[in-house]
């Protein structure tokens, strides 16, 4: 069962990543070109939304029946041990709560202007926050 949900949190880390980059750049292009809002932004944005929420879904299960997440917490001393069970999670966690803050804030938004700076800088900081704690020695 390990095995299985370590793979697809790592395969699925590029889905859900790649989604959100699109998600990004959609929102900076739409911002900078000052189009109009569509429902096909609106559904890259979910899009965005949902991967990285499987992803959490995923990691908080992997979290707890690895040995490398919940069980290692207090070794601190080994940076290995400390990103997988400390920074790994937590950095991703408030990713994902700004990425969750920026599509709530879009829906009460009116301008399409202000509905792409809301992603692009909620999803932005996300992203950004997420490729910091990814770990990079795991994955290749």
């Amino acid at each position: 069962m390990y095995t299985i949900l370590q793979k697809f949190h790592s395969g699925w880390a590029y889905i859900a990543l790649l989604v959100l980059v699109i998600a990004v750049i959609n929102a900076i292009i739409g911002m900078s070109s000052k189009k109009e809002f569509t429902p096909k932004d609106r559904k890259i944005a979910l899009f965005g939304l949902i991967g990285i929420h499987v992803q959490l879904l995923v990691g908080i299960i992997l979290y707890f029946v690895s040995a490398k997440g919940l069980a290692s917490l207090g070794q601190m001393s080994n940076p290995e041990l400390r990103l997988t069970s400390l920074e790994h999670p937590l950095i991703n966690i408030i990713a994902i709560v700004l990425i969750t803050i920026g599509w709530s804030k879009h829906k009460k938004l009116t301008t399409s202007e202000s509905k792409f700076k809301t992603f692009s800088i909620f999803y932005g900081l996300g992203l950004v926050l997420v490729l910091s704690r990814i770990p990079w020695s795991l994955w290749f």
